[in-house]
């Protein structure tokens, strides 16, 4: 018998069994105390909203940035797209007359990376910081102009983190004032490198710079790769793609290797550091911590990643689980038209303890990332004065953040993708492939466990300049470390004035949340410094420990950042419905966190263990009182559904309608018969019937 193989599979047009996704969350944006709106213009401004609504409409109707066949397609194909979406992106972005900010958003909004993403993330950027006029009109403009492709080749095959230990060679030739790039081993091989696989013309090179004999150590340079006639890699050079990867498919990372291949004078970038033409002679930067304000203000920006990433998450799950049913709660049975009906998962105070934290955390690293940049501002016109006294705690601080909020919003992403049950593992969440391309940010510009050592390291030092009474600052809102350093050596016997007759709302009080964060902070420094300076420790043995510290010290900025500036924010943006919910959010984050965090704080002596036990009395009632909030406060980060590309997460609760048109769109099931099935299914098939 014949038949027509290439017919679709199509659902049936039925409907979901009610009450619908669009009522139920209909019902819980009525339950909300605080205007929506208003809190989303306080986070973003108004001018910015109205920036994305436009970018929003050319990217939903443009189709060189669909989104439709994202989890349908295989690396190559994702490579191919990316590339379509990157050349008509610079088309686009001429014809719309985008800015910078409209260009981010757009970015932002697509969230997939591809093949020029490194271009304009760090490749132009190195080319902005590090170089002299005479390189930018070389390099940078024709960067700006996309006449030449970029990316940053740093990360080698056997060295990330430790960016000393990087292998690759510039020696300075004198007699023709060339630098010879050379990978002395396998291991030198350039790795991980975005944009260098297959379509970047240049690289920023990190090569260890050798002139007269001596080994100065790491220095960029700017180094043609590729013809730009027919895009082959220039003899002396081996590129390549490194293969695929667990997320990141989109974007070609590659590796490269220099068979003594010679560049002109003119490629080292010059700005900090030179090596005199002819003679060779090096000319040092001429503050080491120079690069620090850079390096600030990548990780603030991070922060504010980390507020999207948990935002996103968050999103997805809470709108899921106001829509998803599953049991009846013989104690308290939900109605709907005077029915008994299934509760929505979200109103398990399991479910709620999973997710509404992670709500919290969201708005907490929100405040954080806009603190870090007021700082990174405040620090850059400080410096221009030659003040570098905020600078040592802000990158500090920057670095210890960076590492906690990235591992939190991993740890929250799968928390959110497992809190959508069985659903959460299917791509059509929108959270399976958000957690794979998310997974990098915990290695990339620092190693979160590397970086921890960063902030360990300034903390003690701080601590005994403290205790000899040589601090470099006096205690101020600008330097948080000192402060709480002080206040815990002049009292470090304080325990908490909670009592135990008192109700568990007495642990919602600003003054013993920060009290609590600063003092178990400042112990655990006291603690690390005796055992190093005293016992003799070594800084090796002491690494889960320090790994402590930087962490609880971030903690203590997160929490004092969301409290102040819920203090601090006027009622012109925010009104005292908006503030007391973000008060109860911020407590929160705060308890949520001690409690997770409790042995510290026992530990500490702070807290005793009848304390501890309010403690958590207190968090189960405050997600209680945020419950009724939840969806409410997730609308108002205002993700679009284009951008969030879910499911599950959809503004308008259409859950089970677009899970089944997507499973539509299925390659699978656009035939009726499967490939394959001749050869491996029915010899068995047609064998086992011969036999009835």
């Amino acid at each position: 018998m014949t038949f027509d193989n290439n017919v679709p599979t199509k659902f049936p047009k039925l409907s979901p069994k009610g009450p619908s996704g669009e009522l139920l969350l209909a019902s819980e944006r009525a339950k909300a105390s605080f205007d929506v709106q208003r809190l989303t213009r306080f986070m973003y401004t108004e001018e910015w909203l109205e920036k994305m609504n436009k970018v929003l409409k050319v990217m939903e109707s443009e189709p060189a940035f669909d989104k439709s066949r994202r989890y349908f397609t295989g690396r190559e194909e994702k490579i191919k797209i990316a590339l379509k979406k990157d050349s008509r992106f610079l088309q686009v972005v001429k014809e719309q007359n985008w800015d910078e900010t409209e260009m981010r958003i757009a970015g932002f909004l697509y969230d997939q990376s591809t093949p020029f993403s490194l271009h304009s993330g760090m490749f132009i950027p190195t080319l902005l910081n590090q170089t002299t006029d005479e390189q930018k009109k070389l390099f940078l403009f024709p960067a700006l102009k996309r006449q030449i492709i970029g990316c940053y080749a740093q990360t080698e095959l056997g060295h990330g983190s430790n960016v000393q230990g990087l292998e690759t060679t510039a020696t300075y030739i004198p007699e023709t004032n060339e630098f010879e790039l050379h990978s002395p081993t396998l291991t030198s091989s350039k790795w991980w490198i975005g944009g260098l696989g297959k379509a970047a013309t240049h690289a920023c090179v990190m090569a260890r710079l050798i002139t007269d004999g001596k080994d100065y150590g790491p220095h960029p340079f700017c180094v043609q790769i590729r013809s730009l006639e027919n895009h082959v890699p220039l003899a002396g050079i081996t590129v390549g793609d490194i293969g695929p990867k667990m997320g990141f498919n989109s974007v070609d990372n590659g590796f490269i290797l220099f068979d003594h291949y010679r560049v002109p004078h003119i490629s080292f970038l010059a700005k900090y550091s030179q090596v005199q033409p002819g003679t060779g002679v090096y000319s040092k930067p001429p503050n080491a911590k120079l690069s620090y304000g850079t390096m600030v203000y990548v990780r603030a920006n991070i922060v504010m990643g980390v507020r999207m990433a948990l935002a996103r998450a968050a999103t997805v799950a809470i709108r899921y689980s106001a829509i998803r049913q599953q049991f009846v709660d013989k104690d308290q049975p939900r109605k709907w038209d005077h029915q008994i009906i299934e509760s929505p998962v979200l109103d398990y105070t399991m479910q709620q303890y999973r997710l509404l934290p992670i709500v919290a955390a969201a708005y907490a690293c929100y405040f954080t990332g806009f603190e870090m940049m007021r700082l990174y501002e405040l620090n850059q016109e400080a410096v221009k004065n030659n003040n570098f006294s905020l600078l040592a705690d802000l990158h500090a601080s920057s670095s210890g953040l960076k590492s906690l909020t990235t591992t939190m919003a991993v740890e929250s992403i799968e928390e959110c993708r497992r809190a959508c049950g069985g659903h959460g593992y299917s791509m059509f969440s929108g959270l399976g492939s958000f957690y794979q391309d998310y997974l990098p940010n915990v290695t990339w510009e620092g190693d979160n466990y590397i970086l921890s050592q960063q902030t360990a390291r300034y903390l003690l030092k701080t601590y005994r300049q403290v205790v000899a009474g040589k601090a470099e600052a006096e205690p101020s809102e600008y330097n948080l470390t000192i402060s709480y350093l002080t206040q815990y050596l002049s009292n470090p016997q304080l325990k908490c004035p909670v009592t135990t007759a008192a109700p568990p709302s007495d642990f919602a009080n600003s003054e013993v949340i920060l009290s609590a964060f600063g003092f178990r902070a400042a112990f655990l420094i006291s603690q690390a410094a005796k055992e190093i300076d005293m016992n003799g420790r070594s800084w090796n043995s002491m690494l889960v420990e320090i790994y402590r510290i930087s962490r609880a010290h971030c903690q203590f900025v997160l929490v004092r950042n969301f409290i102040v500036a819920l203090q601090q924010t006027g009622g012109e943006h925010l009104t005292k419905s908006e503030r007391a919910v973000l008060s109860k959010v911020a407590n929160l984050f705060a308890l949520h966190t001690m409690e997770r965090e409790l042995g510290d704080f026992l530990v500490s002596g702070y807290l005793n263990a009848e304390q501890s036990a309010i403690l958590k009395q207190q968090v189960v009632l405050l997600l209680e009182q945020i419950r009724p909030e939840a969806v409410a406060l997730v609308d108002a980060f205002a993700l679009p559904d284009y951008y969030l590309h879910s499911a599950l997460g959809r503004y308008d609760g259409k859950v089970y309608e677009t899970m089944t048109a997507m499973a539509e769109q299925e390659p699978l099931n656009q035939t009726l018969v499967v490939d394959g099935y001749e050869d491996c299914i029915k010899p068995f098939i047609k064998a086992s019937t011969s036999k009835l």
